[in-house]
Order: C-alpha cells, then sequence, then structure tokens
C-alpha cells in the first residue's frame, strides 16, 4: 500500500555498521552493514554533518540540565560542549564509516550518529519531508554525547541528546551508545517534540506523558524492523507468530532475559482510572493496542497473499488471550510458514510500512494541549478514513477497545516524577518558560554563557 519508507538511498548514501540490537545478545554479535541517506563525503569527523554531531567528551562530570553557578543561581546547562574530548570517529577516503573497528574507541561514536541518523531516515521516509528539531531556532546541530558516568539512563533536551551506561548484575558494563532501541527510543522523542509539540504544564494531560513514551517505543520497534537481521531472526524464530516473546516485542532489550517493557503487554487504561506513578508504564495500553494492530494487518497481509487461511486468521484472533493459545496456534503458523517463507516477509514488511505511515499522519495531526488517547484513537480512525477509505477500521476499533481507549480516563498522578523521567522540567526547557526551572530570571543568552562556563 503506502509508498513511503525508509528513504536510504544506497547508491549515494554513507556507509555505517550498526547493530540492530546489543552486541552482547547471541544472534547480533556482529554488526550489519547499513547505508544512511547522508551523501558520501558529507558526513565529516565526529562524524558530524549539518544537522548533528557526535562528542566524546573527557572531564564531563554531569549530565546537561540545571546546575547552579558559583554564586548559587539556577542555571540551564546547554551544549556545546567546551572542553577537551577524545578523538573523533574519521570517514575512510570514500567518506564512509564502516571500516572503523568494532573494538576502536571511535566505534562507539560512529555507531551513535549512524543510530541516529537511520532512525531518521526511516521516519523522514514515512513522514514525506525532513523533520526539524524543536530547538532549531537556537542550535542548529543537534549534540550527540557519549555520557559515560551516566548510569542507566539516556534522554535527549533542549539540543542534545546523552547515552550513559548499562551495568548488568555481573558487573559487566554496556554502553548504550551500541543499543539501538534505546537510541531509536530518544529520537522518537525529539520526533515528538517537533511534530507533536513540547507539553506545558498548564495545558497537558496525564495521557500526553504515556503517548509520548508509546510514541518513543514505536519509533524505535518500527525502525528495528527495516533491519535485515532482524526481520530474518523474528521470522525464523516465531514462524510468524509475532505473540512469541521475541527481538521485536522487547523494547530496549537489555539482557537476554529482561526487558524494560513489552510492546505485546495486556495492560488498558482500566489499570491506571485509580491513578498513575510513572509515564513508562502509562505508555503500555496504547503501545499494546498499535502492537496488536501491527499483528493484525500482517495476518490480513498474509490471508490476502493467500498465505494463511481466513479461518486460521479468525482463531488466532479468538483464542488470542487464552493460556493454550500457543500450543493450538504456532503449528498452524509453523506449517504456513514453512510453505511460503518469502511470502510471509514481504507481508510483515508490509505491515510495517502500514503501521509507520499511519502512525506519522497521526501524529502530525496532534497537539500537546489536552491531549488524550482518545485524540489519538480519533485520528487514526480518521486517517485510516483518508488514507485507505477506511478499509483497517475494524482492526484499529476492536484495538482500541481491547485497551478500553476512548472509554476510559487515567487517573491522578500517584507519585512525583523520579529524575529519570523524560518530563522533568529540565528535560523540557524552552526558553521562553525558564522561569519555571530557574529561581532567578535571567535572560537566555546569559544562560547560555554561564552554560559555556559551568560545564
Amino acid at each position: 500500500m503506502p509508498e513511503r519508507g525508509n528513504g536510504t538511498g544506497r547508491e549515494a548514501g554513507t556507509r555505517f555498521r550498526l547493530f540492530a540490537q546489543p552486541p552482547f545478545l547471541k544472534p547480533f554479535r556482529e554488526p550489519e552493514t547499513v547505508w544512511v541517506s547522508s551523501p558520501a563525503g558529507s558526513v565529516g569527523p565526529g562524524p558530524a554533518d549539518d544537522r548533528m554531531y557526535v562528542v566524546d567528551p573527557i572531564g564531563k562530570r554531569a549530565a546537561y540540565g540545571l546546575s547552579e553557578d558559583r554564586f548559587g543561581n539556577a542555571a540551564y546547562v546547554l551544549p556545546p560542549w567546551p572542553g577537551p574530548a577524545f578523538p573523533p570517529a574519521l570517514p575512510d577516503a570514500d567518506g564512509h564509516f564502516d571500516g572503523i573497528e568494532v573494538e576502536s574507541p571511535e566505534f562507539e561514536a560512529a555507531h551513535l550518529f549512524g543510530v541516529v541518523r537511520r532512525t531518521l531516515d526511516v521516519w523522514e521516509g514515512y513522514f514525506g519531508h525532513p523533520i526539524e528539531w524543536h530547538f532549531a531556532r537556537d542550535f542548529d546541530q543537534l549534540e550527540l554525547v557519549l555520557q559515560r558516568n551516566l548510569v542507566e539512563n539516556a534522554f535527549m533536551g533542549y539540543g542534545f541528546l546523552e547515552v550513559g551506561i548499562h551495568r548488568a548484575s555481573n558487573g559487566a558494563v554496556h554502553p548504550f551508545s551500541l543499543n539501538f532501541d534505546i537510541i531509536a527510543h530518544e529520537v522518537g522523542h525529539c520526533i515528538v517534540y517537533a511534530v507533536v509539540g513540547v507539553p506545558n504544564p498548564e495545558t497537558t494531560y496525564a495521557e500526553y506523558y504515556g503517548f509520548h513514551e508509546s510514541a518513543a517505543d514505536l519509533t524505535a520497534l518500527i525502525a528495528a524492523l527495516h533491519f535485515d537481521s532482524v526481520i530474518d531472526e523474528l521470522l525464523a524464530a516465531t514462524h510468524g507468530n509475532l505473540y512469541t516473546l521475541n527481538l521485536v516485542n522487547r523494547i530496549a532489550e537489555l539482557t537476554g532475559n529482561d526487558q524494560i517493557r513489552l510492546a505485546a503487554n495486556p495492560l488498558s487504561l482500566l489499570d491506571f482510572v485509580g491513578g498513575w506513578r510513572d509515564e513508562h508504564d502509562l505508555a503500555q495500553p496504547l503501545t499494546g493496542a498499535i502492537f496488536d494492530m501491527l499483528v493484525d494487518i500482517f495476518h490480513e497481509e498474509l490471508v490476502e497473499r493467500g498465505l494463511f487461511s481466513a479461518d486460521a486468521e479468525d482463531l488466532s484472533d479468538r483464542m488470542e488471550d487464552q493460556p493454550d493459545y500457543h500450543q493450538i496456534v504456532q503449528p498452524i503458523f509453523d506449517e504456513t510458514y514453512a510453505a511460503a517463507p518469502d511470502g510471509f516477509r514481504e507481508a510483515l514488511v508490509s505491515a510495517r510500512d502500514t503501521v509507520g505511515i499511519y502512525l506519522a499522519e497521526t501524529w502530525r495531526r496532534l497537539s500537546p494541549d489536552y491531549l488524550g488517547y482518545d485524540d489519538v484513537g480519533r485520528t487514526l480512525f480518521a486517517v485510516d478514513q483518508m488514507l485507505t477509505g477506511g478499509r483497517y477500521s475494524r482492526i484499529i476499533d476492536v484495538n482500541l477497545r481491547r485497551r478500553a481507549i476512548g472509554a476510559a480516563r487515567v487517573g491522578p498522578q500517584l507519585a512525583p516524577r523520579d529524575r529519570k523521567s523524560h518530563f522533568e522540567l529540565p528535560r523540557v526547557f524552552m526558553p521562553e518558560r525558564q522561569s519555571n526551572c530557574c529561581r532567578r530570571r535571567s535572560s537566555y543568552r546569559e544562560r547560555l554563557e554561564m552554560s559555556r562556563r559551568r560545564v
């Protein structure tokens, strides 16, 4: 159906090697060579281009955000990093970065840049145009920071995206700069701020925060499905039964057995009518509804291609919430997939692109002011009508109702957000709202100069 999708141009683009999933997961211990849309030769040392650059700072003790000057006044620390930095990643003579050894310290910088550019390529393809940074009036480029003392976190803010590290229970340290899901999730936040808007506490419902986290998760999920290795491994492991616990419905996977949250989850808004504590949890009903849409559209594609019977699809739908679902349904997928693996792959790619375009067209029509999940649902219906005349209206309706979207409202916030929240004031800093996060009303330019001296 949709003609838009991953807009990378192999003939004129730039090559990077990227891990589709963290390299400590067995199937992904070798990075995959990918092309990004930046013309060969346009990405310089860093890597850096006209939209973003990577810095590996020496002696940067804290992440960007709120700080204090020597007089005790609150100041918002902003890029650029003015101090020393480790050597940048360098392109080869033809302008590519795929020759950098994985063991080289410069590989992290190249990987971070490549993931951000790759994710933007995917989603700019779905939107059909470049996505302008929400901070473009003050910064031309996004600063990508390897912040090695930022533990168990990564986040973006006004002009920056910083990635830290994960400390495993066995003491191993895994840099988030090599974790595609986590970086792509942060790019998702950038996209939402640019396309939907930055929230204003005075006009923001709780569901906006859940929507934002859901959109970031879905940004990463759809982008990951643009790796050949992910699709191949996914289908080889599940034979098309996407409700099997697998590498795609694990969001921001950290180890083979430990994931932050699941795309395939049973939560609905009814679980939050009494209140909520964390926007990541609040995101799950919407993420689950969209994931279910992806699965249902995939099944429709299989039926239309003659690869799956309508009776088998109906059985899969009816058994979805039953404890013996996999025992009964998995053999059907095993048999049908074995007969036409290439057809299954084509159907999944088509479903991926359909959902990607639906999300892009939905997000561009939303506003952060008083945004609720019911607004997202109504807009999905409108987009479906506009693009296909309502082809997937039944699928949308079933999955929204299953999550009580449009039938229930989220209750009050039960606990203050912690410092890892993307919606603490330092994360959503906007110059015109500076009085919200700083005690002294200094000018924005004064803050900028102060931050450059203090970092």
